[in-house]
């Protein structure tokens, strides 16, 4: 199985890059990270739906077909790890790749989000995008270690 996160983003600061490239080579062969970083559209004076559109079209262009998708939405479920160590165990169960999305300055397209297989949140509190990365590879490799009775994680 494979886990992509999929984020509206280019350039990160070289203390969230180490950090999520740390987690990630954490991971076992059998459940492969990847992150593919979609353009984010210029600002300018366009229209939200302008925006919404362009990046859509990058994200879509970005997830391999027959790919769970699962937006995150500031208005999505919140899980625990532990809930999130269980979804992860279905994932991987179901045998289908997951791309996970994280969305750019305005967030994602409402009809995207709509169409999405999950949304979920990370936070009631608004993160930098960084930060979202660190925190989702994290949260992810914590559900994992839960899963292979790792000792990373403590009740």
């Amino acid at each position: 199985m494979k886990l992509l996160l999929v984020a509206v983003g280019q350039r990160m600061p070289d203390w969230a890059e180490t950090a999520f490239h740390d987690y990630a080579k954490r991971f076992p062969p059998e459940l492969k990270v990847e992150v593919k970083a979609v353009k984010t559209e210029p600002r300018g004076s366009k229209t939200l739906q302008t925006l919404y559109a362009a990046e859509r079209q990058r994200i879509e262009a970005a997830i391999p077909r027959g790919t769970r998708v699962v937006a995150l939405d500031e208005r999505g479920t919140a899980l625990t790890t532990q809930a999130l160590a269980q979804r992860l165990k279905d994932w991987q169960l179901s045998g289908d790749d997951v791309a996970l999305v994280i969305g750019g300055p305005d967030g994602l397209d409402p009809e995207f989000k709509s169409a999405a297989h999950e949304r979920v949140r990370l936070s009631d509190m608004t993160l930098p995008h960084a930060m979202a990365r660190v925190l989702l590879i994290e949260q992810l490799y914590r559900a994992w270690s839960i899963n292979a009775n790792h000792p990373y994680h403590r009740e």
